[in-house]
């Protein structure tokens, strides 16, 4: 692999995050419930990645086994209502603060696998995943008195915004289950799961849906299930652990900025300080950084410096 490819890979999956980050403001400017959002994000999602499957060719037989069609049906249940509920939570807290509480999930995909397949954690991951949980107690803001005082639907939205990312975490682990399956037919399955179920759940019948509203939901579908998935799965491929790692938070980051520069909701000093305490924890599991030699100075080489 040239290092063309890998530059392209960045920049693709930065894109997709870029995307991604946006999906907020689509949210708030779509002015509808969760059920009813994520029902259209579901339809025009399927819609878009069935064409592109269809067009490369993805609908090979050896992925509809009895196996992949259950545990594909499984995951579009725990992900369209992790939308659900992440949506939802966007609407009661911040588009910032409920997708820096989201960001924990890989922190639940390593508990998780610790737990199902008795992999043993360590010491450090263990300290990494306690230090993202601080931070993910700064970066809510439920330490604020603002963000608490008769505030029950915040810590609502900080809930949701929570178990959705555990939901997720349970998507992450049946994917990689799932052996060679395209990730790109797993979200079309779970896409089809949301347009099949949801009907039943929330009738549409009665929701009226301006023009200016349908420019949001389908954009909702095409770019942030469509588009976005498309770029950030053709990038994954050509990129190193590392990479990838760092890339991720592009996601988180621009949500951030977003919801600042367009909705005036910029994070507290104290909510941004837990924001980077996830990050470095993030990295930190991913990467393997020995937590004692982060925090901690060398304490072998500065007696040697001075010794000297």
């Amino acid at each position: 692999m040239n290092i063309t490819e890998r530059q392209q890979g960045a920049v693709t999956l930065a894109a997709g995050g870029l995307l991604m980050g946006t999906i907020g403001i689509f949210v708030e400017e779509a002015r509808l419930g969760a059920l009813t959002l994520v029902f259209f994000r579901c339809l025009f999602g399927f819609l878009a990645l069935f064409a592109y499957c269809a067009w490369k060719g993805f609908f090979a037989r050896r992925y509809f086994t009895r196996r992949t069609v259950v545990l594909a049906v499984v995951s579009g249940i725990l992900m369209v209502t992790q939308w659900v509920w992440f949506f939802d939570a966007i609407h009661r807290t911040s588009i910032a603060v409920a997708t820096v509480v989201f960001h924990v999930q890989p922190f639940w995909v390593v508990l998780i696998g610790a737990a199902l397949f008795h992999e043993r954690l360590g010491i450090d991951r263990l300290g990494w995943i306690a230090t993202a949980f601080v931070g993910l107690v700064l970066a809510s803001g439920v330490m604020a008195s603002a963000g608490v005082q008769g505030h029950a639907g915040y810590l609502t939205g900080i809930a949701e915004a929570l178990a959705g990312s555990v939901l997720y975490a349970s998507v992450t682990l049946i994917a990689k289950s799932l052996g060679d399956m395209r990730p790109h037919l797993l979200t079309l399955a779970q896409c089809f799961v949301g347009v099949i179920c949801l009907p039943f759940i929330a009738p549409l019948a009665a929701v009226h849906i301006s023009p200016q509203q349908w420019f949001w939901v389908i954009g909702m579908g095409v770019l942030h299930t469509g588009l976005s998935y498309v770029l950030i799965y053709g990038a994954l491929p050509r990129l190193t652990t590392p990479v990838i790692a760092v890339l991720l938070f592009v996601y988180p980051l621009t949500a951030i900025a977003i919801d600042a520069l367009v909705y005036g909701r910029a994070l507290s000093p104290l909510q941004l300080a837990g924001m980077a305490l996830i990050v470095a924890a993030s990295l930190g599991v991913n990467l393997g950084w020995p937590l004692l030699s982060v925090v901690l100075p060398d304490t072998r080489a500065r007696a040697g410096r001075h010794a000297d």
